[in-house]
C-alpha cells in the first residue's frame, strides 16, 4: 500500500512540474511576442508649425476605394502632453483639438520635377 501511494505522490509532484514548466513556457512567449510588437511600433512625434495629415474616420455610405482616407495637410499649433494634438485648418482657418494617433506627418517632397502631394 505504501509503495502505491508513494507512486501517487511522485505522479502528483511530476504532474505539478508539468503545469509550472507550462506556465513559465507561457509566459515566455507572451514576453517574445510583445517584445516583437513593440520593436515594430513607430513613435510619432508632432513639433509647432509642421504639417500634418488628418485621418477621416466618418462613415461613408458608399466610400470610393481608391478614395484616401487621409484629409489635409493640416498645421499643427499645439501638441500637449497627453497625446491631444491642436491643428488648424490652413483652408478654413478653423482651430481644433484630434488624438495624435490620427495624424500623421505630412511629407512635401519634389519627385523628377512634378509637385507630389499625395
Amino acid at each position: 500500500m505504501t509503495t502505491a501511494g508513494d507512486h501517487r505522490k511522485l505522479q502528483l509532484s511530476e504532474l505539478d512540474e508539468l503545469r509550472h514548466d507550462a506556465y513559465e513556457n507561457s509566459r515566455i512567449s507572451k514576453e517574445k511576442t510583445k517584445a516583437f510588437h513593440d520593436k515594430h511600433i513607430v513613435r510619432k512625434s508632432f513639433s509647432p508649425n509642421k504639417k500634418v495629415w488628418l485621418f477621416n474616420s466618418k462613415l461613408c455610405l458608399f466610400p470610393g476605394k481608391l478614395r484616401s482616407r487621409w484629409d489635409g495637410p493640416f498645421i499643427v499649433l499645439n501638441v500637449f502632453p497627453h497625446g491631444a494634438v491642436e491643428i488648424r485648418n490652413p483652408k478654413t482657418g478653423l482651430v481644433f483639438k484630434v488624438n495624435g494617433q490620427r495624424l500623421k506627418p505630412y511629407v512635401d517632397g519634389i519627385i523628377d520635377g512634378k509637385d507630389c502631394h499625395v
